[in-house]
């Protein structure tokens, strides 16, 4: 089991009780993360939805090593998991107009190549609704109360009683030591810890579609390029990544034994949103998907989008958000985690690992800082987390154009050349060893009033030798229009 990581497991009941009070809101992987950490380090939890129910709907996306480490404390999330994951799988690179360039490749090949150990990848491609169902059957096992339809439309914090608190639609107060808004990009909470992200329209969007795949029964062929990947002398089917890259856009398919995925990057058409509940039409993404390309797309690219189902393709616009270190309130009673604190692009690889990984270290900071100390640890998990995060959106950036402008004729020569960088510093980072072995030399320095740019006492969990500076989303697009690389900064990014 790749999950399972050096240092005993602690399961629930390892820890007594903070008496800390813990509210909640939103029901992402943020948010229950958030909710069975507390838990099991003693706190008491309470989560508020302002859906009917939770989300489990979606496709794939990519769940890093250093966001299933905690897995090794929860037996039955652990054993799911494996259960669910894809073992065995390979990766094949197309250009965008069906021409292979590179052919099928199993992973556990490449890590070897890169050095690595196949049987601990740096991270596994996942199904989302079978990750939420897993994640929602652990939260019932511990009788997690959630409310539903609860929309938060402001906070609060009342530092004189040492509470923060939720106000929803229907005028309803939630009141808890520290509140933990977990509800995504348009969180309320921004207001309070300073002031909303302002959303900057990337002229990008992504369909995206994953469907039952008894649909490709209608067409044979297409069923057979599009099958799980049979190894050269035979063997049990495997799944398969493919990718397709482009000039200035990318798409991905995945073929599991009962589910077809894919996904693809493109300009705005005008119906895209920013939801994960808006769909689109076959007929509207085969009008559009050739407009920027000099050449058409694969036409089993084409096929393939036909014959999905209506009701299916999601039309998710993609905003930019600049980095903003304040994720707290004034008093540290109000924390931003997830999206609601840094929004990544689909490139990055790290929305869902580092909104677990900020769920983990959260829960750790109030466990090690107890009741008496709940903004003081508040605090100190933004600053461990912030640095970290503005890397890995910075390197998503990296990422996107190097998907979307390719060296073909290195790539030819060496297939790293057309894959995303995944760095070690990412990957083999544990937030909750973490935090308990900085936390006080954390709290030491916010005394000593250092800067948390100037902080070079703690052990960095971003790029070795990387020294911190701003940096702005507007910065990054003008390079790129004037024909620079993404620059990515000092320190060992490989």
């Amino acid at each position: 089991m790749p999950y399972i990581t050096e240092g005993e497991p602690k399961p629930i009941g390892s820890y007594p009780d903070s008496g800390i009070d813990v509210l909640i809101v939103g029901t992402g992987l943020a948010g229950l993360t958030a909710a069975i950490e507390c838990r099991r380090k003693g706190h008491t939890v309470r989560i508020l939805e302002k859906c009917p129910d939770i989300n489990t709907q979606g496709d794939m996306y990519f769940m890093g090593l250093s966001a299933t480490k905690f897995f090794k404390h929860w037996p039955e999330m652990a054993k799911e998991y494996d259960e669910i994951s894809l073992h065995n799988s390979w990766l094949a690179t197309y250009k965008h107009d069906g021409e292979l360039v590179i052919p099928p490749l199993k992973v556990a090949e490449r890590l070897r190549e890169a050095g690595l150990d196949p049987g601990t990848p740096p991270g596994l491609f996942q199904m989302r609704p079978l990750v939420y169902r897993m994640y929602i059957r652990q939260v019932g096992r511990l009788g997690i109360p959630i409310t539903f339809n609860k929309k938060v439309v402001d906070y609060y914090e009342d530092l004189k009683r040492e509470v923060a608190g939720v106000i929803t639609e229907d005028g309803e107060k939630h009141e808890a030591h520290v509140v933990i808004a977990a509800d995504g990009v348009g969180s309320k909470a921004q207001k309070l810890v300073g002031g909303q992200v302002r959303a900057m329209k990337s002229g990008r969007a992504m369909w995206r579609a994953a469907f039952d795949i008894r649909y490709l029964d209608q067409k044979p062929e297409l069923k057979k390029f599009f099958s799980m990947h049979i190894p050269e002398g035979g063997g049990k089917p495997e799944p398969i990544v493919r990718t397709w890259l482009g000039p200035g856009t990318y798409a991905m398919q995945l073929t599991r034994p009962d589910t077809v995925i894919w996904i693809m990057n493109h300009d705005v058409t005008g119906s895209e949103k920013e939801s994960w509940t808006h769909t689109v039409e076959s007929d509207e993404v085969l009008r559009n998907m050739d407009n920027k390309v000099p050449t058409p797309w694969a036409p089993e690219l084409k096929e393939l989008i036909k014959l999905t189902p209506p009701k299916t393709i999601i039309n998710f616009e993609l905003f930019w958000r600049n980095p903003q270190p304040k994720w707290a309130s004034q008093g540290g009673r109000v924390v931003n985690i997830g999206d609601a604190a840094h929004s990544f692009l689909p490139a990055s690889g790290n929305g869902a690992t580092q909104a677990i990984e900020d769920a983990v270290s959260l829960a750790s900071c109030l466990q090690i800082g107890g009741r008496e100390n709940i903004p003081q640890s508040v605090r100190a998990h933004v600053r461990m987390r912030f640095i970290r995060n503005a890397c890995a959106q910075k390197l998503g950036f990296f990422n996107a154009e190097l998907l979307q402008d390719t060296d073909w004729k290195n790539a030819k020569v060496d297939y790293r050349n057309a894959q995303p960088r995944m760095p070690r510093w990412v990957w083999q980072h544990d937030p909750e060893k973490y935090a308990y072995e900085v936390y006080d030399q954390v709290v030491l320095n916010m005394k000593r009033g250092i800067p948390f740019n100037l902080d070079f006492e703690v052990p960095p969990n971003y790029p070795p030798g990387y020294k911190y500076e701003p940096w702005k989303i507007e910065d990054i697009m003008e390079a790129l229009r004037a024909g620079k690389k993404v620059e990515l900064g000092a320190g060992d990014w490989s």
